[in-house]
């Protein structure tokens, strides 16, 4: 209790991580979506996705989550309504490894031949047969 709250430049307070993760309950349910931290206890019966979604979520990164299913403009504006906060900065960077973490585990990298090489054989083999066919037609 000793800790001394901390106000971003622009007045908003900040909350570090491990007290963000413990607020994952039906009597305090916080998620974490772009580095601002948002309350939606009151919110999850209303959720349109369901209150499971959220409680999910509860404590932790919900950016990509939040983003994946492409919430509408007034999502995003009732979302404002629920900001208490931001996420303090010196714990930013435990975030971004989780989330860079899974976006290169489930990121996979195509190589040349399956955008090129593949499409060019395709092409080739159905001008050959279209040759062929149409030789025959004569």
């Amino acid at each position: 209790m000793g800790e001394k709250e901390e106000k971003s430049p622009d007045g908003v307070r900040y909350y570090r991580l491990s007290e963000i993760e413990q607020q994952n309950s039906f009597k305090a349910t916080w998620i974490i979506i772009h580095n601002k931290v948002y309350d939606v206890t009151k919110f999850l019966e209303e959720h349109p996705g369901g209150e499971e979604v959220l409680r999910e979520q509860a404590g932790g990164n919900a950016t990509e989550s939040f983003e994946d299913v492409g919430h509408s403009t007034d999502a995003r504006e009732m979302a404002s309504g629920m900001l208490i906060g931001e996420l303090h900065p010196d714990d930013r960077h435990k975030m971004d490894n989780a989330v860079d973490t899974l976006v290169t585990t489930v990121r996979e990298e195509t190589s040349w031949w399956t955008n090129w090489l593949i499409p060019a054989l395709a092409a080739a083999f159905v001008t050959l047969l279209y040759r062929i066919y149409t030789n025959q037609s004569e």
